[in-house]
């Protein structure tokens, strides 16, 4: 049997199959025989009826020493159905009924790959760049601490997740079919393991790739992608979608239009509340980005045993309830770097991401706390802005507290944790560089005490988390987004304008890039319903 047999070729599962569980040391995952006998140990099939197997799940439990890797394990005998992997099967939709894409973010990539599944053409308007001329300007936020409006971290195609990590986890699997977003990222280039892993990953470096086939494959089927493509505006007639304007140009009509604009697209939302379409300000998080060493955090969580070569860069999961608030860790990103992710260039925003082998030195997480619009300054009922508002006060002080350039205020974890200014830092995976200041002088007063209390708790579930070696980066502000854009749960177009489908993290219905994937897909799916019923 071939090594890398995890990687598998297989996806849909018959009950004819039989799965066993096993619990092994992190070295042996490389013995196949032993892992074939651990399991037909724990069963009654002898391996002379075996006629194929694989690993079907594999996670890390380290709650205790040693280490060990759960697998799930998929035996097949003789006569066992097997199905293989779902590939994309695009129809040719060149002449087929028209649907209107805002944006290719992973709800907008998704919207697009169903809707020609479904024999419908997908026409994308993208306001950013393609992903190969997108990584020049990320590259000047980084180098000259400049930032594009239309092409940066949060714009252009593929989205915020482009690079910004890749982590696919989702917890949404009642939301709809994961198996399907994902068996179709293998489909495209992704390595089948994604499939197998717990917490499965492709990496920043190895995205950008799977996102140009993806769009090659919609152009191909007869679809059409428009970069450097901003929605100005809609038209709205007898509480249904018309037309739509794109770069205040000719109005385009369709009659159903998909909005994956992302959870930084704010002019969206304030040309909606200008056309008297209901937005409504929704709960989301906020906080900070923390970095500390790797190697820390492996010893930490791996229990002394972090130069175990079969073991990955650890990762962890914080959450603590703080004056009846969450605070809870974020996008943690093993091996990664934080990268600058403003939108406008009077702000900071910090995100991470992690490459493929999550090789870097450091490990960063975001640190927020969760936030609800009635707790907020100036809140009132009929103001769907109140969230946003916070969220981009919070942003431009950060900016300010800076330098009002792409550099972060930032403090020692322990500093921050006793109130005084930070003399010197170790080196930091933030590119445009760090700022000394007294975070709780910045921050508003229930972030910066919650967060003080959490990392209390965090230090207690943590031993050696608190550290004066750790380092605060302020702000982290795009958790999801503050405004929800409602839809009816039946149909998922929006409760007032038939035909306009508010569709993944912009709107309030994704966080993160399985789920957003599977909204686009639902979205479509409604779409395909709706005019098979017509």
């Amino acid at each position: 049997m071939e090594k890398g047999r995890p990687c598998v070729f297989l996806s849909k599962f018959t009950a004819m199959s039989t799965l066993i569980q096993i619990s092994i040391l992190p070295h042996e995952q490389e013995d196949e025989a032993k892992l074939l006998k651990l399991a037909l140990d724990k069963s009654e099939i002898q391996e002379a009826d075996v006629v194929d197997w694989r690993i079907r799940k594999r996670s890390i439990d380290a709650r205790k020493a040693p280490v060990r890797m759960n697998l799930q394990i998929e035996i097949w005998l003789e006569n066992d159905e097997r199905i293989g992997i779902h590939p994309f099967v695009p129809q040719t939709v060149s002449n087929a009924k028209r649907i209107a894409i805002i944006g290719i973010g992973p709800a907008g990539m998704y919207a697009a790959l169903r809707a020609i599944e479904g024999g419908f053409k997908p026409i994308v308007f993208e306001r950013g760049k393609d992903v190969r001329t997108r990584r020049r300007d990320i590259a000047k936020t980084m180098k000259e601490q400049t930032v594009n409006p239309e092409s940066n971290y949060c714009f252009g195609e593929g989205g915020a997740g482009t690079f910004s990590d890749g982590k696919l986890y989702t917890r949404s699997k009642k939301r709809g079919n994961v198996l399907k977003a994902m068996e179709w990222l293998v489909h495209f280039g992704a390595d089948a393991n994604i499939l197998v892993d717990a917490h499965p990953h492709i990496g920043t470096n190895k995205l950008p790739q799977i996102i140009s086939t993806m769009r090659e494959a919609i152009i191909e089927a007869g679809g059409e992608v428009h970069f450097n493509s901003k929605l100005t505006d809609i038209k709205v007639e007898n509480a249904q979608i018309q037309a739509i304007q794109i770069n205040d140009g000719t109005w385009q009509e369709f009659d159903d239009v998909v909005l994956a604009t992302g959870h930084s697209a704010r002019d969206i939302f304030y040309l909606l509340h200008a056309k008297n379409i209901k937005i409504e300000a929704k709960p989301f998080a906020i906080g900070v980005r923390i970095e500390h060493q790797q190697e820390l955090i492996d010893k930490i969580q791996y229990h002394g045993d972090d130069s175990n070569p079969y073991l990955p860069p650890a990762s962890y999961s914080l959450v603590e309830q703080v004056d009846g608030m969450g605070v809870y860790s974020f996008c943690m990103c093993p091996g990664g770097i934080i990268a600058p992710c403003a939108t406008e260039p009077d702000e900071v925003v910090t995100n991470g991401w992690s490459p493929s082998k999550r090789n870097n030195p450091y490990s960063n997480s975001g640190i927020v706390v969760s936030v609800e619009p009635k707790d907020l300054p100036n809140y009132s009922e009929d103001d769907p802005f109140v969230s946003l508002n916070f969220q981009k006060s919070v942003e431009k002080t950060c900016w300010e507290a800076a330098g009002k350039s792409q550099q972060v205020p930032a403090q020692r974890m322990v500093d921050f944790m006793e109130g005084r200014v930070s003399k010197d830092f170790p080196k930091t995976s933030y590119h445009p560089g760090i700022v000394s200041v007294d975070l709780n002088k910045v921050l508003p007063a229930f972030l910066s005490k919650r967060l003080k209390k959490a990392f209390v708790a965090f230090g207690k579930k943590m031993r050696g988390y608190v550290t004066n070696e750790a380092v605060i980066h302020a702000p982290e502000s795009r958790t999801s987004s503050p405004v929800l854009i409602p839809r009816d749960r039946i149909t998922l177009a929006h409760v007032d304008v038939r035909g306009l489908y508010p569709c993944g993290e912009g709107a309030g219905y994704a966080g993160g890039i399985m789920s957003a994937a599977i909204d686009g897909i639902n979205c479509v799916d409604a779409i395909l319903r709706k005019h098979s019923e017509v």
